[in-house]
């Protein structure tokens, strides 16, 4: 039995660029919906609701930001947003408001393609996620609580874990600092994101080769961290 086609929608009002996209997202598999604003997206969304959403934010009835706050308000597609805005209270803004990634203009096809494929990941089978996440040589076993390196059993502390497995749930899609610290810290510890880095900092030496040069364990600048995928 074929897979069934995961539908993408496309909200861009500039033409040629829905062009470049649908071609790349046919040549992937997808089937592809297009739209010009605000109105015409959340329509689309609403009439034939898509399995993901391609957002890009100056539109000309609106700011996309509006489209991510109506969507979710009774959806949670994945939304990845197309950006020029590159300053990082924006970016953690869109973040905090439901968008589940962003990728910043110019960008190349495959890294978006790559940034589709991690959120799309977990839902491939409703309702359920592997509980074995693996980024390079390392493994998280979500049900265990167990992480390996080349097989080798990892040992964590509690705050330790705590990050590594937002960061699984989340693998290849950006997390914010504030929602990890939530995540291991608590809403009181919200503002105290050096402990982050520190926690960060320990992780690396146990799960990169080069914890000065990380592959696994990555920086948004700004934003907060992202697993590879």
């Amino acid at each position: 039995m074929n897979n069934p086609v995961s539908t993408v929608l496309i909200i861009d009002d500039e033409a040629h660029i829905r062009e470049f996209l649908r071609a790349a997202f046919e040549l992937e598999g997808f089937a592809v919906q297009e739209a010009v604003n605000v109105a015409s997206g959340l329509r689309s969304a609403t009439l034939t609701p898509p399995d993901l959403v391609i957002l890009d934010l100056g539109l000309p009835d609106g700011d996309g930001i509006e489209v991510i706050s109506q969507l979710r308000r009774w959806s949670s597609v994945p939304i990845i947003v197309l950006t020029v805005r590159s300053r990082e209270r924006e970016k953690v803004t869109l973040l905090e408001l439901g968008a589940d990634d962003y990728v910043v203009k110019p960008f190349g096809i495959g890294e978006l393609i790559a940034r589709v494929r991690a959120v799309l990941r977990p839902r491939q089978i409703p309702g359920r996620m592997d509980p074995v996440v693996k980024s390079g040589s390392l493994e998280v076993n979500l049900a265990t609580r167990a992480a390996t390196v080349e097989s080798k059993r990892l040992v964590l502390g509690p705050k330790e874990y705590l990050v590594l497995q937002i960061l699984a749930q989340n693998i290849g899609k950006v997390v914010t600092r504030q929602q990890i610290m939530k995540h291991a810290w608590g809403t009181s510890q919200l503002d105290n994101t050096h402990y982050l880095r520190i926690v960060v900092r320990k992780l690396r030496k146990k799960i990169e080769v080069d914890s000065t040069r990380p592959r696994i364990l990555l920086t948004e600048l700004g934003v907060g961290y992202r697993l590879a995928s």
